[in-house]
């Protein structure tokens, strides 16, 4: 199963970047460390700072990969445009935070993207990006 990872603003600093919230470890280390040996997963990964490249992300994977996994950062706040462009394709979305969002600042609770994704996965660390590969499964 071809599955494809998107992650927005500011999680290349991932490992750095509020520790007690996203942890330790980078991303990429957790990827190359955990991620690319789940068996009958060929998984792709891509970050970008860029609203608009996740918009152009998600039109150019629809029918290329079974599922995409999305940590939007921020832009899950406030992108209408990424919200739009998940509906407009056919592939499914799950929608991924490292931290629980909901047990933060209050902005945080609104979430445009969730209501148009397959599923939503929040605040199980890096780990939670397994929990979103696997759920593909079924």
């Amino acid at each position: 199963m071809r599955l494809l990872i998107i992650n927005g603003p500011n999680l290349n600093n991932i490992g750095k970047r509020e520790p007690n919230f996203y942890g330790n470890i980078s991303f990429k280390e957790y990827f190359n460390k955990n991620l690319t040996s789940i068996p009958g997963f060929e998984l792709s990964s891509i970050h970008t700072h860029k609203e608009s490249e996740i918009v152009n992300i998600l039109h150019e994977s629809d029918n290329n990969y079974d599922g995409i996994i999305l940590n939007a950062g921020a832009y899950t706040h406030t992108s209408v445009a990424i919200r739009d462009a998940i509906t407009a394709i056919s592939v499914p979305v799950v929608l991924v935070h490292i931290s629980n969002v909901y047990a933060r600042e209050i902005f945080r609770n609104k979430n445009l993207i969730a209501p148009v994704c397959k599923g939503i996965i929040t605040g199980f660390g890096l780990q939670s990006y397994k929990i979103a590969i696997l759920s593909f499964l079924d």
